[in-house]
């Protein structure tokens, strides 16, 4: 994917997640550094995701981000992909310690406000399973340079 996605931490990334299971709601923050790439019309965002219960594993995540679909895969002990694509369902596969599942997913916004400097994506979707409603998610990714990077290397 080119020089800039292996200039590791480059980029500072935020990730703000929402999701609701059952009335309850559940809110996550990550701020890492990972990279990011613009290339023609669609970009990547790459950074690794740690397990705060066994630090020295970890996902590899990338997400690739088109006009109204986003891919996220995850590398690692458990794989996934999720495909968002606007006003779509797609069937999912997920890999976990019980077994695979195929998971319904079904975006319900998309906005995409990313250009070669960063910025932010903001999705909404939902989870089903055996079409039951799993949960209702959100989250919003926001991409900056990272200007402290030469003060931590």
């Amino acid at each position: 994917m080119g020089k800039d996605m292996a200039d590791n931490g480059k980029y500072l990334i935020s990730i703000i997640g929402e999701q609701i299971v059952d009335g309850e709601t559940d809110k996550i923050e990550v701020i890492t550094t990972g990279n990011y790439l613009m290339k023609r019309d669609h970009c990547y965002i790459g950074y690794k995701e740690y397990d705060e219960d066994a630090p020295e594993s970890f996902f590899d995540n990338l997400i690739k981000v088109e006009k109204n679909t986003v891919t996220i895969s995850r590398k690692g002990p458990m794989q996934s992909r999720l495909i968002l694509e606007k006003g779509r369902r797609h069937q999912c596969l997920y890999h976990t310690a019980a077994g695979d599942l195929m998971i319904g997913v079904f975006t319900k916004t998309l906005k995409n406000c990313l250009n070669e400097q960063g910025g932010t994506l903001e999705v909404s979707y939902t989870l089903d399973f055996n079409a039951d409603l799993v949960s209702e998610n959100k989250f919003e990714i926001k991409i900056e340079e990272n200007n402290n990077r030469n003060e931590e290397d």
